[in-house]
């Protein structure tokens, strides 16, 4: 259990924590980042430092440094710092799963790039071809309604928030 107060999560929580993590892992997560994660979103203030980190979820630090610098990157979590102290914190971000989504669009334009040279190397006419088209149908969908569905899911909370 860890010794900060502040970073106590009690065993609900630690719970939901590896269950989560568990939860994203399996949808393809790397595993550490799932539970620095799932530990930063169960947390009361959303966010935690590095030793809370290591305290609560009983890892390395060279561990939490990977997992948050993961997070970072693909936005599920940003650094910052509270005024007069010296520590970093990784804060959830409050907009975060729709930020995720959101980002996706560049890989999908990426991939749709790479579909289209592997339809031309294999040869539109090919079996191969075919199942290349299909997959890049699929991404273009998905980078056409993904704004979309990110657009009604803010107008959705802009809702929820104005009730």
């Amino acid at each position: 259990m860890p010794t900060d107060p502040a970073a106590h999560l009690d065993e609900a929580a630690l719970q939901f924590v590896e269950k989560f993590g568990l939860a994203l892992t399996e949808a393809g997560v790397p595993r550490m980042p799932a539970r620095v994660f799932a530990a930063t979103l169960a947390s009361p203030e959303g966010h935690l430092t590095a030793r809370e980190l290591t305290e609560i979820l009983q890892i390395s630090p060279a561990a939490v440094s990977g997992a948050v610098r993961y997070l970072d990157q693909i936005g599920l979590v940003r650094r910052s710092r509270l005024p007069g102290q010296r520590r970093d914190i990784f804060v959830v971000r409050s907009d975060y799963w729709y930020e995720m989504v959101s980002n996706q669009d560049k890989r999908y334009q990426e991939m749709l790039r790479t579909l289209i040279d592997g339809i031309e190397a294999v040869g539109p006419d090919s079996p191969a071809g075919a199942r290349l088209q299909e997959t890049h149908d699929f991404f273009a969908f998905l980078a056409d309604e993904m704004p979309k569905l990110v657009d009604r899911w803010r107008a959705q909370r802009l809702k929820a928030e104005g009730a």
